[in-house]
């Protein structure tokens, strides 16, 4: 697969508007296939409705500084939307294939078993599925060393991670290829095992059921709860991932924090895993230590430190709350 592949998606949806777009953006030729056989009129609808929503998240990209208003057309221009009849010869020239139909597996499995057909043996195809495992979907395609799952988040335009997913019969070269494409058009990627809930979904569903239950029980309003995420949780993982954090304060703190909230509310739901007390056990307690779940060996600690609180502090200044210090003595 080249620099600047063709690309296509299978579906004018959501997804495949949000992706048309990011690649669009990156200099790409996308083509949206429509999956549904439907009759003319029908067609110019999702078309006119597909485009214009394109245009139209341009143009937001444009107000906002990220496009000069007079290069919008250039980028529009770059994306098409096929009717299902004219799907062969649209995918011909894909080097690269996503599909994002609805979470429906025998349709996923439809749709993706007539791409693969359709395209040549070495061009890659994608899921963008956020619940199946891909090695539900790899048994219809052709070749399936060129097959994984690619998950965006939404808006799959401005969002910069993207989670790759590899079955048990994906290529490995072929995960280097999507990385780099990724990469390429602006993206961050992460790998991770065929798992339901990928990475973002299965921790978030945890953090927002955690929130709504907050307000259930009382614990605070709605508003006061997205306030505190937004400026304390929210805010230190914007530059600390969670695994990072945890080694920053010590895995020993969450250790005991998880005994005494698991007992305090009476939920195993805040029960540690195994591997806290094991690397507590084995010396591993995070930046004090040199090791936790990431290596801290051979770093200049103090310059790390720094680093990591700069990043708060443009934070800060980003949300307008840094303040110059009070030095009047009154």
């Amino acid at each position: 697969m080249t620099i600047r592949a063709n690309v296509a998606c299978l579906g004018a949806g959501r997804m495949g508007r949000g992706i048309a777009v990011a690649f669009a953006y990156a200099g790409h030729t996308v083509k949206m296939i429509d999956v549904k056989d439907r009759s003319a009129e029908d067609f110019a609808k999702l078309e006119a409705d597909a485009v214009g929503e394109v245009r139209k998240t341009f143009a937001s990209l444009a107000s906002l500084g990220l496009i000069a208003e007079t290069d919008t057309n250039i980028l529009i221009e770059r994306v098409s939307v096929v009717p299902a009849g004219q799907s062969r010869a649209a995918l011909s020239d894909a080097g690269m294939v996503f599909e994002g139909v609805p979470e429906v597996v025998e349709l996923k499995r439809e749709v993706l078993a007539s791409a693969s057909r359709h395209v040549g043996p070495d061009t890659i195809i994608a899921s963008t599925t956020s619940t199946i495992l891909v090695d539900d979907l790899s048994g219809a395609i052709e070749h399936p060393r060129r097959f994984l799952n690619v998950h965006w988040l939404n808006p799959a335009y401005l969002i910069p991670l993207v989670e790759v997913s590899p079955g048990a019969a994906t290529d490995p070269a072929i995960v280097d290829a999507v990385k780099r494409l990724l990469e390429e058009i602006g993206k961050v990627p992460v790998v991770c095992a065929a798992t339901p809930g990928f990475i973002v979904p299965r921790i978030q569903a945890l953090a927002m059921n955690e929130a709504a239950r907050m307000v259930e029980e009382g614990v605070a309003s709605a508003e006061e709860i997205d306030k505190a995420i937004r400026y304390g949780f929210g805010f230190r993982y914007a530059v600390l991932g969670l695994l990072e954090f945890i080694d920053w304060g010590g895995g020993d703190i969450l250790y005991y924090a998880s005994r005494y909230l698991e007992g305090a509310l009476g939920s195993d739901r805040y029960r540690a895993p195994d591997v806290i007390s094991r690397n507590m056990n084995e010396g591993r307690i995070g930046l004090r230590t040199g090791a936790g779940f990431l290596d801290y060996s051979g770093l200049d600690v103090d310059a790390y430190r720094t680093e990591r609180l700069k990043a708060m502090v443009d934070l800060l200044r980003h949300f307008r709350l840094a303040r110059p210090p009070v030095l009047d003595r009154n």
